[in-house]
C-alpha cells in the first residue's frame, strides 16, 4: 500500500505503557475480561483467545454479564487523554495514523450515509490494558471498538500475531483490521449497533452478531475500492486483506483452536462468508449494498 511515511493523525492517542486504572464502567458485575482471557488461554492457548478477536464490541454492545456496559455508554472512567502519536520516526503508528485518517477521509467523502453526517473516531494505542468507557481492555482481547466513547483501541502486538499466528502478514492486512473496527463506528453512528441491541442477544451462524461483524467486512471492502480508485493499492494488497479475513473467520480459529466447529456458538462469520462481504464491498463501492440484516444468505 501506498502511504506517506512520517504521517500524523490528529485522531491518534498514543497510550502505550500507561497503566490501566483497572475500572470497569458501565453495569458492574459479572467475570473480569482479563480473568476471562486467562482461562481462555490456560485452556486453549493463544489460538483460543484469538477466537475472540473483535469480541470486545460485541460484549459491550450486547450488554452481557462480563463486561457490564453496553453500546452508548459513558459511565465508565473512559481513556486516559494520552498524547497524539507525533514521532514521524514511529513508522507503525505513523502507518496506523495514516489508514485511519484515509478510511475517514473516505467516509467523509460518502456521507451523509441515511442522512446522518460521518463524525471521526478516536484510536487509542496502548499496551497491556486500557481504560475504555466501557470497561477495562485487554490486549488479548485483539483490536475492539468502545461505542461507549467512539473509539478504537489497538494493542500493536496484534499484529505480530496476525502474521505470526494466524500467517496473515502484510501492511494491507493492518489497514484491514482498522477499517473493520471503523466501521463499527459507522455502525453507532448510523443506530445499527442500538438496534441490534435492543434486539436482543442474538447468537450463532445467522444470527445478529454475525450479521454485524459482515457488516464491518463489508464497510472495510468499500473503503478499499476506494484505495483502488485512487491507485494506491500495490500488487498483493487485496490478497493480504482477504488472508486476514479468512484468518480470523469462526469456522478456522474454532478448527484450529479446538478441532471442531460449532456453528451455534459464531459471533464474526465464517472464513468464507468474511472474504465474500469484504469483496462486496470492493466490488460495489457502495455501502448500501453492505446490508447484511436484509440478506438472506450470508
Amino acid at each position: 500500500m501506498l502511504w506517506n511515511r512520517g504521517h500524523r493523525s490528529n485522531d491518534v492517542i498514543d497510550n502505550r505503557g500507561r497503566p490501566a486504572m483497572g475500572g470497569m464502567g458501565g453495569r458492574g458485575g459479572g467475570v473480569g475480561l482479563g480473568i476471562l482471557m486467562q482461562l481462555i488461554r490456560s485452556r486453549f492457548g493463544w489460538m483460543g483467545v484469538i477466537v475472540l478477536v473483535g469480541g470486545y464490541f460485541l460484549l459491550t454492545t450486547f450488554g452481557g454479564g462480563l463486561m457490564g456496559g453496553g453500546s452508548g455508554s459513558n459511565s465508565g472512567q473512559g481513556a486516559m487523554q494520552g498524547q497524539v502519536a507525533s514521532d514521524p520516526n514511529d513508522e507503525q503508528a505513523s502507518f496506523i495514523g495514516f489508514v485511519l485518517d484515509d478510511v475517514q477521509t473516505t467516509w467523509d467523502r460518502l456521507s451523509p450515509i441515511e442522512g446522518t453526517p460521518y463524525q471521526h473516531a478516536k484510536l487509542v494505542l496502548f499496551t497491556g490494558a486500557v481504560d475504555t468507557a466501557c470497561g477495562t481492555g485487554q490486549s488479548a482481547t485483539g483490536p475492539f471498538y468502545c461505542p461507549g466513547d467512539q473509539r478504537v483501541y489497538i494493542d500493536l502486538g496484534f499484529y505480530r500475531a496476525l502474521k505470526d499466528r494466524l500467517g496473515a502478514p502484510g501492511d494491507f492486512a493492518q489497514a484491514y483490521v482498522i477499517a473493520h473496527e471503523v466501521g463499527h463506528h459507522l455502525q453507532t453512528l448510523l443506530g445499527t449497533s442500538e438496534k441490534v441491541q435492543r434486539g436482543g442477544r442474538a447468537e450463532g451462524a445467522e444470527g445478529a452478531s454475525v450479521r454485524l461483524e459482515l457488516q464491518a467486512d463489508c464497510y472495510a471492502g468499500v473503503w478499499a475500492h476506494s484505495t483502488k480508485q485512487r491507485k494506491i493499492l500495490e500488487a498483493g494488497d487485496i490478497e493480504e486483506a482477504l488472508t486476514a479475513a479468512a484468518a480470523i473467520g469462526d469456522d478456522t480459529l474454532q478448527r484450529h483452536a479446538t478441532g471442531q466447529v460449532r456453528p451455534e456458538t459464531f459471533s464474526h462469520g465464517t472464513s468464507a462468508q468474511r472474504a465474500r462481504w469484504f469483496t462486496r464491498g470492493l466490488e460495489t463501492g457502495d455501502p448500501a449494498r453492505c446490508d447484511t440484516f436484509a440478506a438472506r444468505q450470508l
